[in-house]
C-alpha cells in the first residue's frame, strides 16, 4: 500500500512538472527594449548615509500610520516611529539612529506632488540598532505571524505596496492551490529583483516557506523571466540546496508578464476576471521575491523594513543597484551614479507605468524600486498627437482584452458612463496601448482622466448621499423629540388633574362646622372652575393691596420746597391760603346745585 501511494505521488508531481513545462500565454503584450544590461553587471552596493532622512509615515496601501515620537526624541535603528492604523497598514521604523528634527509635512515622490506627514531624523552616524533578534517562527500561530509582519512594516516590494499580512489571510471557503512568487520584473531599465535573487536567493526561499507554511497551498512556483539566466540558476541552487518542493520556472520576456494576473494565466492557465481584485478567491497568491525577502528578514532576524534594494540607471554614468534606507533623499541618492549634465528630472520606476517626481528631494519610499535619470537622449519628447485612425493595434496589444480606441473616444467626449460599460477599471494602466499607437495619442493619460473623473464624481454622490443621511435623522430626532415632549407634558397634566380631583374629593368629603355645610349649592361648580375663580379673586386682592400701598406712599409724600422761609415768604404764602379758604365755598356751590 505504502508503495502504490508513493507511486501515485510521484506520477502526480510528474504531471504537475509536464503540464508546467507547457506555459500559457495572456492576450496582447509588447516587447520593449529591456536597457537592464547597463545596471545588472556589478554586485549590490550598500549606499553611504545620507545627510538627513525624511520618512514618510504613509508608505502603502491602507491607512496613515500614526506617529509615535516627537521632535527631539533619540532614535535607534529599527524603532518604531510610526504606528499602524488599522488592519489595512503597516508600521514604520527609523532607518538609523539619531535625533528626530521634525514630525511635520514634505513632499512624497507621488504624480500629484502632495505633501503627507513625515518624520525627519538627523542621523548621529552611529547605525546603533535596537535590540532584535530571531522571532520563535515555530511557536507562533498564523494570526501571531500576520501581526508580527504588521509590526515589522512588511508590504509588497513590487510596486502596489500592499501591507502582506493582508495577502496572508485565508479565505475560509477556498482552498490554496497555487502560491507564486512574482520574479518577473518585466519593465525595462529595472533590475533590482534580478540582482537580489542572484545574490540573496536562499533568504528568498526562506521567506517563500514562511508563506507555503502560512496558506498551505498544493504547490509553489517561483516564475522567472527567461532573460534573467543568472537568477534563475542561483534560485533553482537555493531550492534544493534547502530541499523545499519549490518549481522555478522561467516565463517568456513579455511585457506586462510581471502583472500579477498575466503571471497567475502564464504559469496555471487560470484567467483571472477583471473585476476581481484578490487572487485568492481563485485559490490563488502573488508575492514579490522583494517581499519574500524582507518577511524572512523580519522573521529571521528582527529587522523590521527600513531599506530596499534601488536600482540607479538612465542618463548617468555608473548604474548600479544600491541597497538604500527608506527615507534618503532621490537627488542625494542619484550622485551616486554621476548623472550626465543634460538631466532634466528623475523617473520613479519603469518608462512603462513609472512617473517623472515632481520634486527631486522627495524621498525613496517602500515602494521605490528604480530611480531613472531622465533626459531627452534617452526620452525624446512625444511626437504630436494625430487623430485615431482605428487601426485596432491598442486592442491587440491591451493584456486585459480591452477595447482602448473606444475607451479613448469616450473618455475624450467626457462620456463617463460609457467608460464604465467597457470596463475602464479593469486597466491596469501598463501602457501597452500608448507604445504601439501610431497616432501617438497618451491613451493612458486619458484613462487616468477618466478614471480621476469618475471617483470625483462618486465621493460628490456619497458626499450628497450623506448629508441627506444626516437632514433625515435629525429630522427624525427632533420629531422623536416632540413626541416625547408631548408626552412628557400629557402625562404632566394627567397627574395635576389627578390631583386637584383627589384635593377636590377629600375637600367635599370633610366635615364643615355651621349650618352651611349643611346646604347643598343647587348648582354645584366643578373643581376647575372654582380654581379659577380662586386665582382671579387673588390677583384682584393683589392689585387692590398695590393701589392702597401707592397711595399711603403719595400720603406720606411732604413737601421739601417750604423750609427755610423768609417773613416775605410766609406772608404770601399765608396771604394765598386765606384767598383759598375764601374761595372754596363758593367754587363748591354751583356743584352742590346742579346736583340737587
Amino acid at each position: 500500500m505504502a508503495l502504490s501511494g508513493n507511486c501515485d505521488q510521484g506520477n502526480r508531481n510528474e504531471r504537475e512538472r509536464l503540464m508546467l513545462k507547457n506555459l500559457f500565454k495572456f492576450h496582447g503584450g509588447v516587447k520593449p527594449p529591456t536597457n537592464k544590461t547597463q545596471s545588472n553587471t556589478q554586485p549590490i552596493l550598500a549606499a553611504p548615509m545620507p545627510s538627513r532622512l525624511v520618512v514618510p509615515l504613509h508608505q502603502s496601501i491602507g491607512g496613515t500610520p500614526r506617529p509615535v515620537v516627537e521632535v527631539g526624541d533619540k532614535v535607534l535603528k529599527g524603532q518604531l516611529i510610526g504606528q499602524a492604523d488599522g488592519w489595512i497598514s503597516a508600521a514604520v521604523h527609523a532607518p538609523t539612529s539619531g535625533t528626530v528634527a521634525e514630525v511635520a509635512m514634505h513632499v512624497r515622490p507621488h504624480p500629484s506632488g502632495l505633501d503627507s506627514l513625515c518624520v525627519v531624523i538627523n542621523p548621529d552616524g552611529k547605525d546603533e540598532w535596537i535590540a532584535h533578534g530571531p522571532a520563535d517562527y515555530a511557536a507562533m500561530s498564523p494570526a501571531d505571524i500576520c501581526s508580527y509582519l504588521q509590526q515589522y512594516g512588511v508590504v509588497g516590494l513590487g510596486g502596489a505596496g500592499f501591507p502582506t499580512h493582508g495577502k496572508l489571510t485565508l479565505t475560509p471557503s477556498v482552498a490554496m492551490e497555487d502560491l507564486i512568487i512574482n520574479a518577473a520584473e518585466c519593465e525595462p531599465f529595472i533590475t533590482c529583483d534580478d540582482l537580489l535573487m542572484r545574490e540573496r536567493a536562499e533568504e528568498i526561499v526562506r521567506g517563500t516557506a514562511i508563506f507555503r507554511d502560512m496558506l498551505k497551498p498544493q504547490r509553489v512556483i517561483i516564475g522567472v523571466e527567461d532573460n534573467k539566466p543568472e537568477a534563475i540558476a542561483a534560485m533553482q541552487a537555493a531550492v534544493k540546496q534547502l530541499a523545499e518542493p519549490f518549481s522555478v520556472i522561467a516565463v517568456p520576456a513579455l511585457y506586462p508578464a510581471g502583472g500579477a494576473k498575466q503571471l497567475i494565466r502564464v504559469l496555471t492557465g487560470k484567467e483571472v476576471p477583471g473585476a476581481m481584485r484578490s487572487t485568492a478567491d481563485m485559490g490563488v497568491q502573488v508575492f514579490n521575491v522583494g517581499t519574500a525577502y524582507a518577511a524572512w528578514r523580519a522573521i529571521g532576524h528582527g529587522e523590521p523594513l527600513i531599506s530596499r534594494i534601488v536600482t540607479l540607471t538612465g542618463n548617468v554614468h555608473a548604474p548600479r543597484n544600491y541597497e538604500v534606507l527608506i527615507g534618503t533623499p532621490m537627488d542625494e541618492l542619484l550622485k551616486l551614479a554621476a548623472p550626465h549634465p543634460d538631466t532634466d528630472g528623475i523617473l520613479m520606476g519603469g518608462p512603462m507605468m513609472g512617473f517623472i517626481v515632481p520634486n527631486r528631494q522627495a524621498p525613496v519610499i517602500k515602494t521605490t524600486n528604480c530611480l531613472i535619470a531622465h533626459s531627452p537622449r534617452f526620452f525624446p519628447p512625444a511626437p504630436p498627437e494625430m487623430p485615431c485612425i482605428r487601426c485596432g493595434a491598442c486592442a491587440r496589444a491591451c493584456p486585459h482584452e480591452l477595447q482602448p480606441y473606444e475607451l479613448y473616444w469616450f473618455a475624450r467626449a467626457k462620456n463617463f458612463g460609457k467608460t464604465q460599460e467597457y470596463h475602464i477599471f479593469d486597466c491596469i494602466e501598463c501602457g501597452c496601448c500608448s507604445y504601439v499607437c501610431p497616432s501617438h495619442i497618451p491613451l493612458v493619460q486619458y484613462f487616468r482622466f477618466a478614471k480621476s473623473e469618475i471617483w470625483a464624481r462618486e465621493r460628490e454622490k456619497n458626499a450628497a448621499e450623506s448629508a441627506k443621511d444626516r437632514f433625515e435623522f435629525k429630522q427624525l430626532r427632533e420629531e422623536r423629540e416632540k413626541a416625547d415632549k408631548a408626552e412628557k407634558l400629557a402625562k404632566a397634566a394627567a397627574a395635576q388633574a389627578a390631583k386637584k380631583a383627589a384635593e377636590a374629593a377629600a375637600a367635599a368629603a370633610a366635615p364643615v362646622e355651621g349650618a352651611e355645610a349643611l346646604v347643598e349649592p343647587a348648582n354645584p361648580a366643578p373643581s376647575q372652575t372654582s380654581t379659577v375663580d380662586a386665582e382671579k379673586e387673588a390677583k384682584k386682592a393683589t392689585i387692590l393691596a398695590a393701589m392702597e400701598r401707592a397711595k399711603a406712599q403719595r400720603e406720606a409724600a411732604q413737601i421739601k420746597n417750604t423750609d427755610n422761609l423768609n417773613a416775605q415768604q410766609q406772608r404770601d404764602i399765608a396771604e394765598i391760603e386765606a384767598r383759598r379758604e375764601v374761595i372754596q365755598p363758593t367754587a363748591a356751590a354751583p356743584a352742590n346745585e346742579n346736583q340737587a
